[in-house]
């Protein structure tokens, strides 16, 4: 049996997936194949090069404590006029975060990484699905973490890719096709309880695209891909944090893990239609009560 992990992306949501892994490593759950998209190809990288022992997972936990929004999304007049005249394809930069992969990078090359992994992003010429498997992983990340009009495309070999998020299919669909029979799906989940609409463009951008990607994942999942057993960790609901701030992953990873080990406890592997746990819906403007309470991002 080859188990794959597929993390979806999700903004600052991404930190969600820390508190999964570490729920899914405390069963000795652990993936021979990683198949990662925008925030969730930080995540996959990761484990790729450092495992799910509890100190990997406590480093990847404490890099998305640390990160705030002016880390991932670095906003400076000449970059947003530069856009707005057409004079550069986006209005930030990406650079501060590929700097961080740099950093934490114990590898050149994924090739070279302890457990195989695969960056989804997408061509921006053809919008055909581009799974990046070799080359340097700040460079993998980069590209399916370029969310149009915010960060730049990136020319990897031969093509301009842009966010894995605008992919069809998902990352579920290329793992079944990498070979796993069993894949887990960690998605980084949605701002389903905000109180009012992101007031900034990267709020709105951000925002949408995670949307985006529920609905993929709901697609994928309705009709999923013969020759595996899929297995869906339901994403934190209510969340009233937004996919644009950084400031709350301590919060999300500590509920993350509670509701992912009590969901492998109940025997969450084996129950039946895991796409209803992505349905997309509405708290009607009042987030139902939960252990922790966020402030609207």
């Amino acid at each position: 049996m080859t188990t794959a992990f597929v993390l979806s992306g999700g903004g600052s949501l991404g930190a969600v997936q820390v508190g999964m892994l570490q729920a899914l490593a405390q069963q000795h759950i652990s993936p021979d194949l990683l198949v990662g998209t925008s925030a969730g190809a930080v995540n996959a990288v990761w484990v790729a090069q450092y495992g799910m022992s509890a100190d990997s997972l406590t480093g990847l936990g404490h890099i998305w404590q640390q990160l705030r929004r002016r880390d991932v999304f670095p906003v400076r007049p000449t970059h947003v006029l530069g856009g707005l005249l057409g004079r550069a394809a986006a209005v930030s930069n990406s650079e501060h975060l590929g700097e961080m992969i740099r950093s934490h990078s114990q590898v050149g090359d994924l090739c070279d990484a302890a457990i195989p992994v695969h960056a989804l992003a997408t061509d921006l010429l053809t919008g055909v699905a581009a799974l990046i498997s070799s080359g340097s992983p700040s460079d993998a990340v980069l590209a399916s973490a370029a969310i149009p009009g915010i960060f730049p495309p990136r020319l990897l070999n031969g093509r301009w890719l842009i966010d894995g998020a605008f992919s069809t299919p998902s990352g579920v669909s290329h793992a079944v096709d990498l070979g796993a029979t069993e894949v887990y799906v960690l998605p980084a989940g949605v701002p389903c309880a905000l109180v009012e609409a992101p007031r900034s463009a990267l709020g709105v951008a951000v925002h949408s695209i995670s949307f985006l990607i529920q609905q993929r994942l709901i697609a994928d999942l309705d009709h999923p891909p013969a020759g595996a057993v899929i297995h869906l960790l339901p994403p934190l609901c209510p969340v009233t944090v937004s996919a644009a701030d950084f400031s709350h992953a301590t919060e999300l990873i500590e509920r993350a893990r509670q509701a992912s080990a009590k969901w492998l406890e109940e025997g969450g592997p084996d129950l039946p239609r895991p796409a209803r746990f992505l349905s997309l819906h509405d708290h009607g403007g009042a987030a139902t009560p939960s252990p922790v309470s966020y402030p609207a991002g």
